[in-house]
């Protein structure tokens, strides 16, 4: 279908401010002009309370945000990852969105700010996400989690770091996760799918700031087969958690995004896929501005109260 009308006047006012594109700017300024740009937190869409504390990494210690719900504990809880390529993104520019899926689905948010590249390439930014989903699951009480209802989710490379943390918890045998929640996620390192090609510009994420991040995330391009770096090409998908996977129609990562649910269906996992149409990579984050932003947050708050048996 076209592109929302909604898209289309955030597209042209982001046009208006003829910002350098990211992959044109250095790591720390593309990070920077990411903050400022990042949607503020909606008034109807506020967690009950937050904490910020730092918990033990394999390159020392990890920040994490914790977004209570209204509620009596223990919560269900939800390891978020943010998006940004690996190279980009932090707790700040994803508060929002934290925010608002802690007090739409009843859930403890708890976000991890893991390494980025270049400063640190993979594998670094993975072994963060899965030590601080293990911390998690071990320390629920202290943080008044349940570490028997435990999903993982992320946005973008948020959403690969959410899927491999599930691969790792089922090649490791620990922690046991419920669901997995993909939103637009990275799955493989390739540039040419016809979703690539076909919206290669002009739709905020473009194949030039793709290639950008993969060349500061991955020290060597062969890495990109690891099936840990592009989920798609893992010989095994079996046994991992039940998948809730978006996508949106005008963005460089739909074919993969879908193609992945297809390859867990294939393996057995049970899966739900739900495209966006007339969207744009990054449109969760503008439940603000856009109404299918909200009916994806809604989408996810639903599904994890029906999975995490949230009351």
């Amino acid at each position: 279908m076209p592109l929302d009308p909604q898209v289309k006047i955030i597209m042209e006012e982001d046009a208006a401010r003829n910002l350098p594109p990211y992959h044109e700017l250095s790591p720390l300024a593309a990070r920077k002009q990411m903050l400022d740009l990042s949607a503020p937190v909606d008034p109807q869409l506020t967690a009950e309370r937050v904490v910020d504390q730092r918990i033990p990494g394999p390159g020392g210690d990890i920040p994490i945000r914790l977004y209570y719900p209204e509620g009596d504990p223990p919560f269900a809880v939800v390891v978020y990852f943010h998006g940004g390529g690996w190279v980009i993104g932090d707790l700040d520019t994803h508060r929002a969105l934290c925010h608002a899926l802690s007090k739409s689905s009843g859930c403890l948010v708890a976000a991890v700010d893991y390494r980025l590249a270049p400063e640190n390439r993979y594998p670094a930014a993975i072994e963060d996400a899965y030590a601080a989903t293990c911390w998690i699951t071990d320390n629920a009480e202290a943080i008044q989690a349940d570490a028997r209802r435990i999903a993982v989710g992320g946005d973008s490379a948020g959403g690969t770091q959410a899927t491999v943390v599930a691969m790792m918890a089922r090649d490791h045998g620990k922690p046991n996760i419920a669901l997995q929640v993909l939103i637009y996620p990275i799955t493989d390192h390739n540039f040419n799918t016809p979703s690539y090609l076909n919206n290669a510009d002009g739709y905020m994420l473009t194949r030039d700031l793709m290639m950008w991040f993969w060349n500061h995330y991955l020290a060597d391009e062969d890495l990109g087969d690891d099936p840990y770096v592009s989920p798609l090409r893992a010989a095994n998908l079996t046994d991992l958690p039940q998948a809730l996977i978006l996508t949106a129609e005008y963005d460089p990562l739909c074919d993969e995004g879908e193609a992945y649910a297809k390859r867990l269906e294939q393996a057995g996992v049970k899966v739900k896929l739900t495209r966006y149409e007339g969207m744009i990579h990054g449109f969760i984050r503008m439940t603000s501005r856009l109404d299918k932003a909200r009916q994806a947050l809604d989408e996810i708050a639903e599904t994890l109260k029906r999975i995490l048996k949230v009351s």
